[in-house]
């Protein structure tokens, strides 16, 4: 059975709080640039003390300001997005001193310093037992399935293996996908498996090399960029398999980002770094579940995207689960070192975990 963490704010009536002057503000001048000691924003919820009323940003993000509306509410805004006469809150303290206070213990109970998915743990290695993780991960995406918004944020390593994307696939049919994020190369190798049953030419099951496999995937990208789409090419060429193909035809939403290495690319790749960035908080703006798979740089950017908390439309306050799984050891702890504490890591081959995953659920 799965138990949504209670979230509990802090105790405004409290001196520090009650003597705390409002938060500065100044107005922005250069289209862009934040006014000096303008206050960064972290994955965690804070409070502002506005006209003498205590106000939580109601969407964060790290290493971004928050802007003062017209009507005293707040929005967290990057710095390359701010407008000239944006009034940005100034200040480095955040206990209260200079009406700033950042709260990052709202979701732990401290009767129960082992309370779900909130405890602040660094570390892990292969010899770490998952059991338990993986039982609340099951838990987790029953209840997200139908009361949240899971994103996923994807390596190309799934398009390598056949059971991997089966996997996949059966996931985003059966509702526990909501979103995915990914680069040009999942796309591409995905395609490219429900085409030619390789990924860079190999098999993806029995991982022998086709002749002149090598090409495989560039046909791929050729055939999707005469379609126009992806999913216009799924109809011309009657695909009827894997992770892009379900996204399709289930109407699941995907950003793909670019990067320099790559081929083709797609049509739908972003190019543009930041307008990929922007479109990536788009959808971490839904998400109240993340999981980031086998894909570091990506992982790293929707770490510091995402909050750790989320606030539904009737005001309730609830946390953002962040999963992180790589093979690698230093990639889980790297989102960890960056300070989004509130992940859960799990180092594992990722076609392994997706594979526990389904079975776990019951949809394989």
């Amino acid at each position: 059975m799965f138990n949504m963490p209670k979230y509990t704010e802090p105790d405004f009536t409290q001196e520090k709080f009650m003597n705390a002057p409002d938060a500065a503000w100044e107005a922005v001048t250069v289209k862009g640039v934040a006014p000096e000691n303008f206050h960064s924003t972290s994955m965690y919820p804070e409070y502002f003390k506005i006209n003498g009323k205590w106000t939580l940003a109601k969407e964060s993000r790290m290493d971004s300001s928050v802007v003062i509306g017209d009507e005293g509410e707040l929005k967290v805004v990057e710095n390359r997005n701010l407008e000239v006469g944006d009034k940005v809150i100034t200040g480095r303290t955040e206990n209260g001193e200079e009406g700033i206070y950042l709260h990052c213990t709202g979701f732990v109970d401290p009767k129960d310093e082992d309370s779900d998915q909130f405890v602040f743990r660094q570390g892990r290695s292969r010899e770490t037992s998952y059991a338990r993780d993986y039982d609340r991960l099951f838990e987790l995406l029953n209840y997200e399935r139908e009361h949240g918004n899971i994103v996923w944020v994807m390596g190309p390593a799934f398009s390598f293996d056949a059971d991997a994307r089966r996997a996949m696939q059966a996931m985003v049919e059966n509702g526990y996908v909501d979103g995915i994020m990914a680069g040009n190369a999942l796309a591409t190798h995905d395609l490219e498996g429900a085409m030619f049953h390789t990924a860079l030419g190999q098999d993806i099951y029995t991982q022998r090399s086709h002749p002149n496999g090598h090409y495989n995937h560039l046909d791929v990208i050729n055939r999707v960029r005469r379609s126009g789409s992806i999913a216009q090419f799924v109809e011309d060429y009657k695909i009827d398999n894997g992770i892009m193909y379900s996204c399709v035809k289930n109407n699941v939403p995907f950003v793909l980002t670019g990067s320099i290495r790559d081929d083709g690319p797609l049509p739908e790749v972003i190019g543009d770094a930041y307008a990929g960035q922007t479109a990536m908080r788009g959808m971490v703006r839904q998400a109240t579940t993340v999981i980031c798979l086998a894909t570091m740089l990506h992982t790293i950017a929707t770490g510091n995207m995402t909050p750790s908390y989320r606030v539904l439309e009737d005001g309730t306050i609830r946390p953002v689960f962040l999963y992180t799984v790589d093979a690698d050891e230093f990639v889980v702890n790297k989102l960890l070192d960056r300070g989004s504490l509130a992940a859960t890591t799990i180092v594992t081959n990722v076609q392994d975990f997706i594979m526990i995953v389904a079975k776990g659920l019951g949809i394989l």
